[in-house]
């Protein structure tokens, strides 16, 4: 099979040199820098209302950039005094509606940008087929809008996309909608279109597994601002910021005397500094789950004593809330339940210290 032209993708990158939107008094971006590879699958992350929408909607051109530029193979998109309208950029947007036509089959939903251009027979056919095939439905042209399942109506939606050979594809929030089940699945099938078009993705979620799962990197915002950019693995291991780490994946935030910020602490300086006194802990650390031994017996001079306050069944593993003679409270896994108001003992490999807040 002839595939589609894929000049545009994986071939242009995305400059967002300090964007800044405001409506009226509230600044919904704020001063937002982004460098975008050619091909980069890059995830907007962060509540609602921090910005990530507004972001997606002025890189779409739906929405003018009170300061700051943004550029696409060094070319201006947009800037306080320049504005090119969505159909002069060369992106296509997947909407979290779907937004297909009821009384349209999935062939001419997926050609209508097509027929807006003028474009017709042979060469028509051949691009909607390609499109089809790239998110696995060609065999269902025919089929109505209302005959998908919610996962296939999203792919149709991606096709319509592909069809016009975009140099950027953004997702808004599209699996919002979609039940946890489809929505593993429809993961599997975004990473995969990815893998086989090569094409450049911008995808909104304030879903921080969903974007972990799918993004080669992540900018997490706060406010309108960004707070920190990276792949999703850097984000796990060495978050910024003590907000960071509670919003990307699960762990404790200890105080301990020792470390410094940006630095990883190791066993033996990590277990010294939760013991000491309360007025020289002002270090912030983060403690993964998975980088506590926990021992169902009498704590040694080298471990803590823990008290189990819940214990929660997720299938594979136990997760248990303790309570660390300090008062604080640490989040871990073990493979069997201890009683609850049991004591056991706590020994922590490893945390990374956390700059404070701004």
């Amino acid at each position: 099979m002839a595939e589609l032209n894929m000049s545009g993708r994986g071939t242009s990158g995305l400059s967002i040199d300090r964007v800044t939107k405001r409506f009226g008094e509230h600044s919904a971006v704020d001063a937002l820098s982004l460098e975008v590879n050619p091909g980069e699958f890059v995830a907007l992350l962060g509540p609602s209302g921090c910005g990530k929408t507004t972001m997606l909607r002025m890189l779409a051109g739906f929405e003018t950039v009170n300061e700051g530029s943004i550029q696409l193979a060094n070319r201006t998109l947009a800037s306080a005094d320049t504005h090119l309208p969505p159909e002069q950029r060369n992106m296509a947007m997947v909407f979290q509606s779907y937004a297909l036509w009821p009384h349209m089959s999935v062939a001419d939903n997926v050609g209508y940008p097509l027929k807006l251009r003028g474009l017709r027979g042979a060469a028509y056919h051949q691009k909607v087929q390609q499109a089809l095939a790239l998110v696995e439905l060609d065999a269902y042209a025919d089929r109505m809008p209302q005959a998908l399942s919610g996962g296939q109506r999203q792919r149709v939606a991606l096709a319509r996309c592909l069809v016009s050979d975009p140099s950027v594809v953004l997702l808004d929030e599209p699996l919002a909608n979609l039940d946890r089940h489809l929505r593993a699945t429809m993961e599997h099938s975004f990473r995969d279109f990815h893998q086989r078009t090569g094409s450049t993705l911008v995808y909104v979620t304030h879903d921080q597994t969903e974007a972990m799962a799918l993004a080669d990197k992540i900018a997490v915002m706060k406010a309108g601002k960004l707070v920190q950019w990276g792949a999703p693995e850097t984000l796990y291991r060495q978050p910024r910021t003590a907000w960071v780490a509670g919003f990307i994946g699960q762990g404790s935030q200890l105080k301990v005397a020792a470390g410094q910020p940006g630095k990883r602490l190791e066993s033996t300086a990590l277990m010294r500094g939760l013991n000491a006194i309360e007025s020289e802990r002002t270090q912030s650390v983060l403690v993964r789950p998975e980088h506590i031994q926990l021992s169902l017996t009498t704590p040694t001079h080298r471990q803590l004593a823990a008290q189990v306050e819940s214990v929660i069944f997720r299938g594979e593993r136990y997760e248990l809330t303790l309570r660390l003679p300090s008062g604080e409270s640490l989040l871990a896994y073990h493979h069997s339940a201890p009683a609850l108001g049991s004591q056991i003992a706590v020994s922590l490999q490893q945390g990374w210290c956390l700059e404070p807040d701004q």
